[in-house]
């Protein structure tokens, strides 16, 4: 690799960038990260609104300290894209707003039954039972937001914290506390032990495999940085993302105890999601670690996908 400088044509992907310089001269040790913090510099733009592709592949180039400009197959005159992504919002701000929906419209909808369902009927022990184990599930899931997950990317577009909050506030919030707290709900109804009990064993299992999946992928990456590895451990060998796995028992694990028509569509729903992610996380595990990564069959549920 030579130690002489390079000089980079650059170029908008998109609407017009102003200030954004016609060419950039760096060094071929130099890292990606540099080249990123220069633009964002001259452009005047935070850092995480600019994506930054390779001219000749439509490639990203991402924004590491561990990827050299030679690495990235940036040579003399190459031309780069810098893509203005508009304003951003922070992946940990997102999802706390996102389940932050359901943590207050539950516990809104069962103290307010008499004025939404005219009723002076107090809630059944299948109604507080429904309650406990939502605002649990997304009471852990803050917490995680905060003190678990370590982020790949640090935003996201701003818009998206309106279409991601849909799903939470709509149809795991209003939609599914509506439907359980009524006075004619299937939770209304006196609960079978031989059916709920083993709900609540389910509940607590998943919700115990979640979270050991989650601290797991957390202990892959050091703070601050973006390198992946290879997770290992409970329901890692069975499946890509046995965090997905478990989250779906235990929405299973809800739908059993409250036998809600409303619960049935979320885990559809939610599940028509994460099977995809799933499924590019197999992908690119297998691509990032060729020969080190044992490939797995099934990326999200045993047997079935």
């Amino acid at each position: 690799m030579t130690s002489e400088a390079v000089t980079l044509s650059v170029r908008a992907r998109g609407k017009p960038i102003k200030n954004l310089p016609e060419e950039f001269v760096i060094a071929p040790g130099g890292s990606a990260a540099q080249l990123y913090r220069a633009l964002a510099s001259k452009s005047r733009l935070p850092i995480h609104r600019l994506r930054i592709t390779k001219g000749i592949d439509g490639s990203y180039i991402p924004d590491s300290q561990a990827v050299t400009i030679h690495r990235t197959g940036l040579r003399e005159q190459s031309v780069i894209y810098v893509k203005d992504l508009g304003p951003q919002v922070a992946w940990r701000t997102v999802f706390v707003v996102e389940y932050l929906g359901p943590l207050l419209i539950h516990p809104l909808v069962y103290l307010l039954r008499p004025y939404i369902y005219k009723t002076n009927e107090p809630p059944s022990e299948l109604q507080t039972l429904s309650l406990i184990l939502i605002t649990a599930h997304f009471l852990k899931r803050e917490l995680e937001t905060l003190f678990v997950h370590r982020f790949s990317l640090a935003t996201m577009p701003a818009f998206n914290i309106f279409k991601n909050s849909f799903h939470y506030w709509v149809l795991a919030g209003a939609n599914l506390a509506y439907w359980i707290y009524g006075p004619n709900s299937p939770t209304a109804r006196p609960s079978n032990p031989a059916i709920t009990y083993p709900a609540v064993a389910l509940y607590v299992i998943s919700q115990a495999g979640n979270l050991s999946t989650h601290i797991t992928l957390r202990n892959l990456r050091s703070p601050g940085s973006t390198e992946r590895g290879i997770p290992k451990g409970i329901g890692f060998d069975l499946v890509t993302c046995p965090n997905y796995l478990f989250e779906t028992l235990s929405w299973v694990a809800i739908w059993i105890v409250t036998w809600s028509l409303s619960a049935g569509l979320f885990i559809l729903v939610a599940v028509g999601q994460m099977a995809p992610w799933a499924r590019k996380k197999e992908v690119k595990y297998r691509k990032e670690f060729p020969g080190k990564y044992k490939k797995k069959k099934y990326s999200m549920i045993p047997g079935l996908f």
